[in-house]
């Protein structure tokens, strides 16, 4: 069998910046081994999946949506991805044929973290996902000692990830954490964030736990930065950017219990693959 398979940067402008993934579009999904098997060949942070509706699907809450889509690290499935779902619905806005290529301004997936729209503007696609603020929480000493950090001026947890904020944009840029014993230390997802120099804030993120030792532009992680810096700046527009080594920019809006995130994507290959 046959797939088309994509692979998109997502939150840049520019091919070989911002954060890679895969997407394999489908008509019905293949058994999860399968789709595991394909991310871990694939080897990026995410491959998305993505079936298209019957006609007339809603969801528990009675909701339309166009799509069902999943996210797969080379180990696990997640339950939301920033990058691979602009990466998703860039494909369905541009790299599709005549007779399939999505004409209304916004795609409606169905996913584990519910409905999540993305919308097309002058200024790239927009992606509509729930805000995930983190609650205040002490953060372990082995997390900080992985981190190579002596201590933070925040420290929460969200429902999936850690956040933790320093006081500098050159401390966020300068960390090389022992990925082994943050892995050992927390299988959660770490974020670090701090002001920005030229931007709001600025961000990296860690899942060694899940199989990505640093993803370099991570959408979901918006989800909690985004709440987190709309308080301490007493503002809800905000630009950020992740200072990995491929770096990328997020424009973040909070919008209540909801977070607005808009970035760009370019196209680096597209093909096929062959699974049994």
């Amino acid at each position: 069998m046959k797939l088309p398979i994509y692979q998109i940067d997502a939150f840049t402008r520019e091919r070989f910046k911002g954060n890679p993934a895969a997407v394999v579009p489908l008509t019905n999904w293949l058994s999860d081994a399968q789709l595991l098997h394909i991310a871990a060949e694939n080897n990026l942070s995410e491959t998305a999946f993505y079936v298209p509706a019957n006609t007339g699907s809603v969801d528990d809450q009675g909701e339309s949506f166009d799509f069902e889509l999943r996210w797969f690290t080379p180990t696990h499935e997640v339950d939301l991805c920033g990058h691979a779902t602009l990466a998703a619905a860039y494909v369905l806005f541009n790299k599709l044929d005549d007779a399939n290529t999505i004409t209304e301004p916004a795609i409606r997936f169905h996913s584990r973290s519910g409905i999540l729209t993305v919308e097309q503007s002058g200024d790239g696609l927009t992606m509509n996902f729930p805000s995930r603020p983190a609650v205040p929480q002490p953060v372990t000493a082995d997390i900080l000692q992985a981190l190579g950090l002596e201590s933070v001026s925040f420290s929460g947890k969200s429902p999936r990830d850690w956040l933790l904020v320093v006081d500098s944009e050159a401390a966020v840029a300068r960390l090389k954490p022992n990925l082994h014993l943050l892995a050992a230390a927390s299988e959660a997802p770490v974020i670090v964030s701090a002001p920005g120099e030229q931007c709001d804030f600025v961000s990296r993120f860690f899942a060694p736990g899940l199989g990505v030792d640093e993803d370099p532009v991570t959408g979901s992680a918006h989800c909690t930065l985004t709440p987190y810096w709309a308080e301490v700046l007493e503002r809800e527009d905000l630009s950020a950017r992740q200072i990995s080594a491929r770096s990328g920019e997020v424009q973040c809006q909070l919008e209540g219990d909801r977070v607005s995130l808009t970035g760009q994507a370019v196209c680096y290959l597209q093909g096929s693959i062959d699974i049994e």
